[in-house]
């Protein structure tokens, strides 16, 4: 991609700002910054699974539309009951939303832009707990947390989420771009335990239509959503903005999973107004470079131009 656009100046206080609000999204209690940074610093060299200057590496560098995909993901996530139960029976997203957060962020960027033996290591240890869980639904239906059919969902909800709030908030992706990135999370939904990860939207298309009848309206989806748009993810200046960022996420469904879920109604929209505030703030985002953004850190481990994670930069 080639840009024509300037990079975003700050004053030094204020980009310091962001770098650090940045770090209490990502860094988790109990992980040292330099052990954070570590992650994607080290080995020098070492590439990741996802490929340098790919598609993944420019959806995953804006901050904005990643929390966006991520709770559009997490809904979809919630609305298959087998999914529902262990993420909600087994995790701590009820009781402590923001942690979670970190720990699902800072995978999620490990994947995409962390040094391949880093990433392996975590997948493994993600894999093993995995193995652990198990359950049955409030109908009595049994699930583990191993099983490909659901990992499979998982997977392919998180880059649905990520692709589609990127494009809505950020800019468009051609079909090739898009298939591109689909294809780049295939090596990685492999290692997760997914059998056959989609290579393309048309894939991520025909799963999603094999999975529409097993999903479901829920109370806890919109109990998550409620947690999401309260939790201090954001300075309490900014705080407000979370309510858009939310109904962002919801608009990025796709129109028969919020009819179905019950999120077609105008509360959960933008108005247009806030639209385009919201996508000036998220291509302004795509122009700032900040030092402690893992694809910034994994340009310098590679040697590479921070133009590999913003075009526009």
């Amino acid at each position: 991609m080639t840009s024509t656009r300037s990079p975003l100046r700050l004053p030094r206080p204020l980009l310091r700002a962001f770098e650090t609000q940045l770090l209490r999204l990502l860094v988790a209690p109990g992980v040292t910054h330099a052990a954070y940074a570590d992650d994607f610093l080290l080995p020098a060299g070492e590439p990741a699974l996802a490929p340098a200057g790919g598609v993944s590496w420019r959806v995953f560098a804006n901050a904005l539309s990643m929390f966006v995909g991520g709770v559009a993901a997490v809904v979809l996530e919630l609305a298959e009951p087998r999914v529902r139960s262990g993420v909600w029976d087994h995790t701590s997203f009820r009781t402590e939303p923001l942690h979670r957060l970190q720990r699902t962020g800072h995978a999620a960027m490990l994947t995409v832009y962390g040094a391949r033996s880093r990433t392996l290591a975590m997948i493994a240890h993600v894999n093993r707990l995995h193995a652990r869980i198990e359950g049955a639904t409030p109908r009595g239906v049994t699930y583990r947390a191993s099983d490909p059919e659901l990992l499979a969902w998982v997977q392919v909800t998180a880059s649905f989420g990520f692709l589609e709030a990127y494009r809505a908030c950020v800019r468009p992706l051609s079909q090739a771009d898009a298939d591109r990135f689909y294809a780049e999370g295939r090596e990685a939904g492999r290692l997760y335990g997914v059998a056959a990860p989609p290579a393309s939207e048309a894939e991520v298309v025909a799963l999603f239509e094999s999975m529409r009848p097993h999903l479901e309206r829920s109370d806890t989806v919109f109990e998550f959503l409620a947690i999401v748009r309260r939790m201090p993810a954001l300075p309490w200046i900014l705080r407000p903005l979370q309510a858009w960022l939310v109904k962002a996420a919801v608009q990025c469904l796709p129109p028969w999973a919020r009819e179905r879920l019950g999120l077609d109604g105008s509360e959960w929209r933008l108005a247009p107004w806030q639209q385009r505030l919201l996508r000036r703030a998220a291509r302004a985002a795509d122009r700032l470079p900040l030092a402690t953004h893992p694809g910034v850190m994994a340009c310098r481990r590679l040697g590479l131009e921070t133009q590999a994670v913003y075009p526009d930069a």
